[in-house]
């Protein structure tokens, strides 16, 4: 029984270390910003087709620590004739978690030459997700851009779910133990009466 623990336990935090990993594989892809200029800050980039809408999402600098001022902006063409979306967009943040469902809206913007631009400011370290939204042709359009701010935990939230488990594993393993343990010296106590 203490072998198939143990097996269990290294194959839970192989599994908790591995997530990890897999954690970071976001559709954004870093790029540059695409400008003449060779000393823009990296940016992660996000395109999507969004309805009858062509969608761009862009963030710089890519690599953000906690207290540093971001941007995102927000290209929004139509597919048919290239024209610009012109109205409102709402930016939205959330921690990228399950355990959190809190959702914060940054601002709401009109468009500025052709697109939107919004700054944002993250005070912790960790995995978001800022949203774009935006209403046309009598229906809502969104698109979503994770970012990674600073480092964030190395468990993640399947580490902290298989940690959990593991934890709960050992304790049953230690209750079972002790009412073995109680098992095995009944008999012997009404034995010696």
């Amino acid at each position: 029984m203490a072998k198939d623990l143990f097996v269990t336990c290294c194959f839970m935090a192989a599994f908790a270390l591995q997530s990890s990993a897999f954690a970071h594989d976001v559709p954004g892809k870093p790029s540059h910003v695409m400008s003449d200029d060779p000393n823009a800050p990296p940016s992660l980039q996000m395109e999507s087709q969004v309805g009858q809408y062509h969608l761009t999402l862009i963030a710089f600098p890519a690599f953000l620590t906690p207290d540093e001022t971001g941007t995102v902006n927000l290209y929004a063409m139509r597919v048919d004739d290239g024209q610009p979306f012109f109205g409102e967009v709402t930016f939205k943040v959330r921690n990228d978690s399950l355990f959190s469902s809190r959702e914060e809206t940054i601002g709401t913007q009109q468009i500025h030459g052709d697109h939107y631009s919004q700054d944002f400011v993250f005070e912790e370290n960790g995995d978001y997700i800022i949203r774009a939204e935006f209403e046309a042709d009598g229906e809502s359009h969104a698109v979503d851009l994770p970012l990674t701010i600073g480092t964030p935990s190395s468990l993640g939230t399947i580490g902290v779910v298989i940690a959990a488990l593991l934890i709960a594993l050992i304790i049953v393993n230690l209750v079972q133990r002790q009412r073995l343990q109680r098992v095995k010296t009944m008999p012997q106590h009404a034995n010696d009466q």
